[in-house]
């Protein structure tokens, strides 16, 4: 963990960055391009992508919710949703990887865990995005890591991250009202 202070003078724990191999990267690259693909059409800058065992794109998608008015709309949900019809097995689900531009949260986390997905890689973590985001109400996530709920899943669910920091960061710089 590495430790900082806030604007109040509180300390405030991250977790240190993990390192990627080549692939992780270049897919955790390619949902970073989705999170700023999505903040350019108005929305909360995440993106995700899931990829198959193999490398095949499963899904691909940015969150959409100030698009559409559904809450819901994060961009790991709109990925699992884009999936759907497309006769995956869970095995085969079991096997592939989600990557998401910032930490999942509750919801997605669930969803990722109800999809049967056994793998995540995200970039920036739930306590750099509470920096960004600030201290208004309605900004404010429960604060409950995707590993805590990853942890509580009856089968495997691998979790990476923080990753690509800088990167994952930039498309949130500036975009949170506070």
């Amino acid at each position: 963990m590495i430790e900082d202070m806030n604007s109040a003078g509180s300390h405030i724990a991250f977790p240190e960055e993990t390192t990627l191999d080549e692939r992780d990267e270049r897919y955790l690259r390619k949902a970073i391009v989705w999170s700023h693909a999505a903040r350019r059409r108005g929305n909360r800058p995440f993106g995700s992508l899931i990829v198959s065992a193999d490398g095949e794109v499963l899904a691909e998608a940015g969150n959409s919710n100030a698009e559409t008015g559904d809450c819901t709309a994060h961009a790991e949900v709109n990925a699992l949703r884009a999936l759907a019809g497309r006769g995956l097995t869970r095995e085969e689900l079991a096997s592939a990887t989600l990557y998401a531009s910032g930490e999942p949260c509750v919801m997605c986390a669930g969803a990722i865990f109800w999809s049967n997905i056994g793998r995540v890689v995200y970039g920036i973590d739930a306590e750099r995005l509470r920096v960004f985001r600030g201290e208004r109400q309605d900004q404010r996530d429960a604060e409950l890591s995707c590993r805590d709920v990853f942890r509580a899943s009856p089968h495997p669910i691998e979790c990476i991250g923080p990753a690509l920091l800088h990167e994952a960061s930039a498309a949130h710089d500036g975009a949170w009202a506070s």
